[in-house]
This record gives structure tokens, sequence and C-alpha cells, in this order.
């Protein structure tokens, strides 16, 4: 069963730099669009940065110019570079494929489980 898999996240300090990493796991033939969301705590899931699978990116304006974002198709994997964070960026980080081709089918609207990122002041 197709599946992302999202190690990393974790507590840096404001300022700071981390990297987030999604992979899917399965036979995959091809997946289209990646992206990243997050959610803080009491509010609404909002977009972080998405990618499309010819590297076409856009961003957040609130994260435009602090972070990057990037996929490996030949390791079916995305990562978020993020720099300079700040508080606000406290937040759950979701990894998401708008479908994913297997070899049971595509799945389409597919996520990860989320990951942690503290920013502390």
């Amino acid at each position: 069963q197709v599946q992302l898999v999202e190690p990393g996240g974790g507590l840096v300090q404001a300022g700071g730099s981390l990297r987030l990493s999604c992979a899917a796991s399965g036979i995959i033939f091809s997946i289209g669009a990646m992206g990243w969301y997050r959610q803080a705590l009491g509010q609404e899931r909002e977009l972080v940065a998405t990618i499309t699978s010819g590297h076409s990116e856009h961003y957040a304006r609130s994260v435009k110019g602090r972070f990057t974002i990037s996929r490996d198709n030949s390791k079916n994997t995305v990562y978020l570079q993020m720099n300079s964070l700040n508080p606000e960026d406290t937040a759950v980080y979701y990894c998401n494929a708008d479908h994913i081709a297997t070899n049971r089918g595509v799945k389409a609207d597919v996520w990860g489980e989320g990951t942690q990122v503290t920013v502390s002041s």
C-alpha cells in the first residue's frame, strides 16, 4: 500500500534551519504535484509550498525567501529546506501528493502522517 513517510522535524531555535523530507513507499510509477502544508495548534491547515513533477515551485507569502521546496523523482522524495525559522513557523508539517500511480492503480490526494516542528524564541 502506498504511503508518504516523513522522518525529521524537531526543535530548533529561532533563526535556525531545519530540513524535512517525505518519501513515498511502495511500487511507484509516478507522482504528481507534491507539497508541504502545516497546521498550528488551534488553526486550520495551510499551504506552505508545492512543486510539480516538472519542478515548478509555489510558496506561501509567509515563507517565500526563507523556505525552499525540492524533489528527487528518482527517490520519490520531496524536501523542504527551512531557514530563518521563527516561532510562528511552529506547527505540524504534512506532505502531500496530489496523486501517486502504483502497480495497484492511482491513489489520489495522499497525505503523510505529519511531523512536529517547534521553533523556540
